[in-house]
């Protein structure tokens, strides 16, 4: 039955929205800070504005509901949902006024890219970007890499509401049995792996002749896009800039341990090595991986331009972990995708984004064990169509023990996939109705709805701005994995419906179910 959200719903809703935009103030601390430092003070006030900005509203969201109850399952989703785009709306402000954006949309467009991680960029002159703009690049895709709502829940300040909003942003699995404590170890792990990748491609950096207090920053930066699969970068030239294999390798590292699942770190550093090797994820992802690289490596060798074995391996492998891991990052110019990559390996790339990795980490895209529990039910479907009729066919799957596949998980499996695909298929055919290429507008459907970022070019300062907006809604979609976003887009619609039509069309349902059970 369609709910509608009530009064008191939306005093509640407002109330956690406020508490968010409150703590997401912090974010804003490292912009100004840096902006200080670098004695960038137009940035500086800038960023106190937007500071400004996010007290005031948070506050007068906060008091919409003083003392609010535990939350419902039907507040918690709705809160996700608008939380993505609600601080997307707020911090795209700072971006709009440093002058790099053409437009507000151009400027919002940025913001939904950083905080879902998707990484594509339609800034201008990024080469010239101030300090604090980038920080704060960087941190929307820190808070949107860990999770808006985790990230919160990891600092308790949503009390009663934490398991709710838990599982309403795509997570469903808890390392430990408290969800405070599970998204803390979530922020550690992270936080650990950025800092050591900061340090190692600092150094590397500072091997390569950069200044400083550049090297310092953009390690930073790129640690965070590499280990939250996101995809920004501080120079125009993405990763090409550094000229540096070793960089890229250390990358392809830090975007491999972004996309491993978080519960299967908690197994290595507990010692169950076992379990993570014997993980249905790693497996599928391992299988998944050598068969495309070798389909891969076959399709560039009839390229011109890669076809010596070094350039294959070098730029090849980078790309494919980078589109695998749904990270932004390129080694390869957009150009060069569609004009010296041939087809397949072009097409090969954006099958990478739309499945993705592991679910419970950073990346986006289908995600790997959804496609692999529906592979073990087509096997089990094979089996109990030549089996014996009294035989009794189960299917099964390591992640953290041995699991049943239910039909449960391969309803949830098989709803996600067909969404994926219908999203992927209308965003072509919207970019095709613009006048663009099909492949590229396939391909950059694709990198928006799985929150790939890789772009062929289509996504560029210009583009026509309701393309921009569809492609705002597929990277929110994409980031909220489509239930938390229908379920809200269900409770707005039944909201504005008058309420004897919805008393009707229930009583109607009430009906209808009645007939179908005497049948």
């Amino acid at each position: 039955m369609w709910q509608r959200l009530s009064f008191y719903d939306i005093r509640v809703i407002c109330h956690y929205l406020g508490m968010l935009m409150l703590f997401a103030t912090l974010g804003l601390v490292l912009p100004i800070v840096v902006s200080l430092g670098a004695q960038e003070w137009q940035a500086t006030t800038r960023y106190l504005f937007t500071a400004g900005l996010f007290l005031i509203a948070g506050s007068a969201l906060r008091f919409a509901c003083v003392a609010p109850g535990r939350l419902t399952r039907q507040q918690a989703l709705a809160v996700t949902g608008l939380a993505w785009m609600v601080l997307s709306c707020f911090g795209a402000v700072p971006l709009m006024m440093s002058g790099h954006y053409a437009s507000y949309l151009d400027a919002l467009f940025e913001a939904v890219s950083g905080f879902t991680t998707t990484g594509a960029s339609i800034v201008q002159d990024l080469d010239h970007l101030s300090y604090a703009d980038n920080m704060w690049r960087f941190m929307m895709h820190l808070m949107g890499g860990l999770g808006l709502i985790v990230v919160g829940l990891s600092f308790g300040i949503f009390g009663k509401g934490g398991a709710s909003l838990f599982s309403s942003e795509a997570r469903s699995e808890h390392i430990v049995p408290s969800v405070v404590q599970t998204t803390q170890f979530i922020g550690k792990i992270s936080l650990v792996f950025i800092a050591i990748s900061t340090v190692v491609v600092g150094i590397i950096c500072l091997l390569l002749g950069i200044e400083p207090i550049r090297a310092l920053l953009q390690s930073f930066w790129l640690s965070i896009s590499a280990f939250m699969t996101a995809g920004f970068v501080p120079m125009s030239q993405n990763v090409m800039y550094y000229h540096s294999v070793v960089i890229e390798a250390v990358l392809v590292i830090i975007m491999l341990l972004g996309c491993i699942n978080f519960t299967l770190h908690s197994e290595i550093i507990r010692g169950r090595i076992r379990s993570f090797f014997e993980d249905i994820e790693v497996r599928s992802a391992a299988f998944w991986l050598f068969v495309i690289a070798i389909v891969f490596t076959a399709s560039l060798a009839g390229s011109r331009i890669f076809s010596g074995l070094p350039t294959i391996e070098r730029r090849g492998l980078f790309m494919i972990f980078a589109a695998f891991t749904t990270t932004g990052f390129q080694n390869i110019a957009s150009p060069q995708l569609t004009d010296a990559l041939t087809s397949g390996a072009f097409l090969l790339l954006a099958l990478l984004m739309a499945v993705g990795a592991c679910s419970g980490s950073t990346t986006g895209g289908i995600k790997i064990q959804r496609i692999a529990i529906l592979a073990k039910s087509i096997v089990a479907t094979l089996k109990e169509s030549i089996a014996p009729d009294a035989a009794r066919v189960a299917s099964s799957f390591n992640h953290i023990g041995r699991r049943p596949v239910t039909p449960s998980l391969i309803r949830e499996a098989m709803t996600v996939l067909v969404l994926y695909l219908a999203t992927y298929m209308i965003g072509a055919f919207v970019g095709i109705a613009h006048g663009y290429d099909a492949s590229q507008a396939i391909f950059e459907s694709i990198s928006m709805a799985s929150n790939g970022g890789i772009t062929s070019g289509i996504v560029a300062p210009g583009m026509p701005f309701t393309l921009e907006l569809f492609y705002i809604f597929e990277m929110w979609a994409g980031r909220l994995e489509f239930i938390t976003l229908l379920a809200l887009i269900v409770q707005i619609v039944a909201s504005c419906i008058p309420s004897r039509l919805l008393s009707f069309v229930h009583q109607k349902n009430i009906q209808r179910s009645k007939r179908e059970r005497r049948v």
